[in-house]
């Protein structure tokens, strides 16, 4: 009989408690190891240049300390780890004191010592049994359990055959293939215990396990790719097209779902700070087509940071600019292949090159020169005016140190970051090729699998040496470089947009497409960065495509002819699977035409009338001549027949 048992109870419990505490204390303590052990270049506060040490700074008190875990969510899991942790080891300690599971033990049932005589024996059944009558426990499980524990004892200790299966086995009953007893407490067959059992099991049943289901169901599906919420990409569907131009992304990024939340305004005087930001802001916006506080605030803000003029926000502003731009990464990706889905490759750069403009921090009409620290509008007039200046950062870069312009005002150690940041900033080289895989033939025909190679050679690397993080100041957060490899129709359709994350100094992406119809085609390539403004490039790519009857006619080697023929096992399976059924259905068959004969209503073929012509006049042939040979019956047979 199946029984409650506490030591397995022990067991059970422990194994689920370990499976919490496991992962939960190596987050635990992955999140102390970030906040107090990690270096600076694991949370991406490096300061290469003065620029980035008041961002680094920033990060440092953000990302590392004991501040940095005053989450809700993380505290709340901290306590209840230490919890389980003190109850695994309470469970640990009585699982090594008394940690045997039950097994049948006649002498501990009746409470005697082992080896006790007949005379102990009874005695102590006789005790016990009216101890647990379930006559004097009535409605108690428990009772009864024992009870018929200790009539199962006395036998195994008094019956011959109870007594040897005991002794060989263990058991009374003889030899068990498995011994199976209840992972439960015994304190759950009280009586007493029923009522506080029922609600715990109510309370556990019908209240946390479909609340811990339901708040997960409802986070999650919230969330699509890139963790973005679905929402967000319904209101990118809805709002980007192929029209959409850059001055208007900031305020489809602001409608994003992630923002909803944190950008209502509820107080008056939150109210009265957007108001006086969006008078400074709006000669750089464009004309809002969105009312609502929300999309209007994050456009606000977020035209304030682009234009350089977050000195004017709040703290709590400044607190809801960062977490937008915390997001933006994730969300101007989402964006970008919402523009793939609409194929409309002018979206898709228009959105890329709004994120260049997120991560530096300035806006279109902006000088690509304020992307180099200390640079104002100043110091950008006066590197870009007279016979010597430069309209672009490519061609200020290019420049040696000694002719750049725009510096005079600045101290030396400035200079350094400039300097510093012009080795920082790409220098890239962009080379294309269009090609057909393991074809010796460079021509390309209709239907070919083509394959447009782009190499990306960062010229300011050393070999073997990686790209880092980008330099960018202005944006809050850590920023890995990357390049955006774009290939599209000259009708403005997108064939591949793809992100190139490697951070190599040689990086190879390559895009497959079929080739189309005979003709000459052109297509437009096009190279961005994600983070840097000035360095994108654009190239045209041609393919001319043959006809493809031209191609001499493939002949299939005999050895390859005769492997075709061959069945392969799934057919061999299929046919065999037929060929049983239609046995089934011949036996079948058979079987209904016996029945229909048997039961006369099957109409007999010409066939069968004449076998049945041909044995009557058998019968009438053997009863004229008696008792022939079976030679003499056959002529008869065939003289009849002849008739």
């Amino acid at each position: 009989m199946l029984q409650y048992d506490d030591s397995a109870a022990a067991f059970v419990a422990l194994s689920f408690v370990t499976i919490y505490i496991v992962p939960s204390w190596y987050n635990i303590i992955k999140k102390f190891k970030v906040a107090l052990f990690s270096s600076d270049e694991e949370i991406g506060a490096i300061s290469r240049t003065t620029a980035e040490k008041e961002k680094a700074a920033k990060l440092k008190k953000t990302s590392k300390g004991l501040k940095t875990l005053n989450s809700p969510w993380f505290l709340a899991n901290l306590v209840i780890t230490i919890l389980l942790t003190v109850l695994f080891i309470w469970l640990f300690l009585s699982v090594q004191s008394n940690g045997e599971v039950n097994s049948f033990d006649p002498f501990h049932i009746l409470d005697i010592d082992t080896g006790a005589d007949m005379k102990e024996i009874k005695k102590a059944y006789k005790k016990m049994s009216l101890k647990f009558h379930p006559d004097k426990n009535p409605n108690n499980p428990q009772a009864e359990a024992t009870f018929m524990m200790v009539a199962k004892a006395y036998e195994a200790l008094t019956d011959p055959t109870a007594k040897e299966n005991y002794e060989k086995y263990g058991n009374p009953d003889g030899k068990q293939s498995l011994a199976v007893s209840i992972g439960l407490p015994e304190f759950l067959l009280n009586v007493d215990n029923r009522n506080f059992v029922l609600l715990s099991y109510l309370i556990i049943m019908v209240g946390v396990i479909p609340m811990a289901v339901w708040s997960y169901y409802s986070n999650s599906s919230k969330f699509g790719e890139k963790d973005v919420m679905y929402d967000s990409y319904a209101w990118f569907h809805h709002n980007l097209n192929e029209h959409i131009l850059i001055k208007s992304l900031p305020e489809v990024l602001s409608g994003s779902a992630e923002f909803r939340e944190r950008n209502m305004t509820k107080t008056v005087e939150g109210k009265q700070e957007i108001g006086k930001i969006l008078v400074k802001a709006k000669p750089h916006m464009q004309k809002p087509q969105f009312q609502h506080p929300v999309v209007l605030k994050g456009n606000v803000l977020l035209h304030a940071y682009l234009t350089r003029q977050t000195d004017v926000l709040s703290e709590a502003s400044q607190e809801d600019l960062n977490f937008m731009l915390r997001y933006s990464s994730s969300l101007i990706d989402a964006m970008i292949s919402v523009c793939k889905h609409q194929e409309s490759l002018a979206a898709a750069l228009n959105c890329i090159k709004f994120g260049q403009y997120v991560a530096q921090g300035m806006w279109m009409k902006d000088s690509e020169l304020l992307q180099l620290p200390h640079f104002t509008s100043a110091e950008v007039a006066h590197a870009t005016k007279g016979k010597n200046g430069v309209k672009t950062i490519k061609d200020y870069i290019a420049l040696d140190n000694d002719s750049k312009k725009g510096l005079a005002d600045f101290s030396d150690a400035q200079k350094e970051d400039i300097f510093k940041t012009c080795t920082l900033l790409p220098d890239v080289t962009i080379e294309s090729k269009v090609f057909v895989d393991d074809d010796e033939d460079s021509n390309v025909y209709e239907g070919d699998l083509c394959t447009v190679a782009v190499t990306i050679t960062r010229n300011n690397l050393e070999d073997g040496e990686k790209a880092g993080l980008v330099h960018a100041p202005r944006f809050p957060f850590p920023k890995r470089e990357a390049w955006w490899v774009a290939l599209g129709t000259t009708q403005g359709k997108i064939i591949s947009i793809d992100k190139v994350t490697s951070p190599n100094k040689v990086v190879e992406h390559k895009i497959k497409f079929l080739a189309p119809k005979t003709g000459t085609y052109e297509f437009e390539l096009h190279v961005l960065s994600n983070a840097y403004v000035g360095f994108d490039f654009s190239d045209s790519v041609e393919l001319k495509t043959l006809d493809a009857s031209v191609l001499p006619e493939y002949k299939i080697h005999p050895d390859d002819a005769e492997l075709d023929d061959e069945p392969t096992l799934f057919e061999e399976m299929m046919n065999a699977n037929i060929e049983d059924d239609s046995d089934s259905e011949e036996e079948e068959d058979s079987d209904s035409d016996d029945e229909s004969e048997e039961g006369g209503i099957r109409e007999l073929t010409a066939a069968e009338r004449k076998k049945q012509e041909l044995q009557n006049a058998r019968k009438k042939a053997a009863s004229a001549a008696g008792d022939d040979s079976d030679s003499d019956d056959d002529s008869d047979v065939e003289e009849v027949h002849a008739d």
